[in-house]
């Protein structure tokens, strides 16, 4: 059995726990650690699940909402880390005394009942990987800090059953907001975050794939609103609103099985 639960989605910080079930007993990664130590170790502790419990830490991007206290905490915990060889020198290559695993675009590797495939996403970041889950029977895509979706994107996630999708912002939210026009321009352009329209045209084409599930992530506090991202998706995919999840930055959302 798959399942994963976002423990904060947002840009004041990004956490999400991926747990599989096979035969030796339960998997835990963490995908991206960007809350400060004590805060993750209390939503972990929400979630179930004490620190030591954590198998490993997947970092998407060197950016502090992801990176958080990634280091610290995987010292303390003795928890493998792996992350891109540009991520790692975009953190200007702190030491993880052993514990750093460098990972590269389309290359899968294994973490206990957790097979994982990195792959490369268009962001401004040193070497930005997203990532999909599989324990063997059903697939998780996680996709959040992408400018646009590439083929690439839509390669890697097709076949996967859930998918934690970015919808950063609406379009008409941001042009009329409170955002100096540089930082506009950097958020709606090619290398920043999607939009809602964006994610929704993604979500439509993975859904022909065998897409099922969707949960809304990484939304702006100030240029989205969690009904515009799940109207945008259920109209995308044919379904209610209500069937849209939606992950917010105070407490993620619950578990939900892939």
């Amino acid at each position: 059995m798959l399942r994963f639960k976002s423990l904060g989605s947002g840009s004041s910080g990004n956490a999400t726990l991926v747990q599989a079930k096979g035969g030796t007993g339960l998997t835990h990664l963490l995908v991206d650690c960007g809350l400060g130590i004590r805060n993750l170790a209390r939503r972990l502790g929400e979630a179930g699940l004490m620190p030591d419990q954590v198998d490993g830490i997947f970092i998407t991007h060197e950016h502090s909402d992801h990176v958080g206290c990634v280091r610290a905490f995987a010292l303390r915990e003795r928890t493998p880390v792996f992350m891109s060889a540009g991520t790692w020198a975009g953190m200007r290559e702190p030491d993880f005394e052993g514990l750093l695993n460098l990972v590269s675009d389309g290359v899968s590797f294994e973490l206990g009942a957790l097979q994982l495939t990195p792959f490369a996403v268009p962001h401004d970041a040193r070497e930005p990987l997203q990532l999909r889950c599989t324990d063997g029977a059903v697939r998780l895509g996680i996709l959040t800090d992408l400018g646009h979706v590439t083929p690439h994107v839509l390669h890697h996630l097709s076949g996967c059953e859930s998918l934690l999708l970015e919808c950063n912002h609406d379009e008409a939210l941001l042009a009329s907001g409170p955002y100096p026009w540089f930082l506009k321009r950097r958020v709606g352009g090619d290398q920043g975050h999607l939009a809602n329209s964006a994610a929704a045209e993604a979500a439509r084409f993975l859904q022909a794939t065998g897409l099922k599930q969707v949960v809304a992530g990484h939304l702006s506090e100030q240029n989205n609103r969690p009904e515009l991202a799940r109207a945008a998706l259920a109209a995308a995919l044919g379904c209610g609103a209500e069937d849209v999840h939606v992950a917010d930055a105070a407490s993620g959302c619950g578990w939900l099985v892939a």
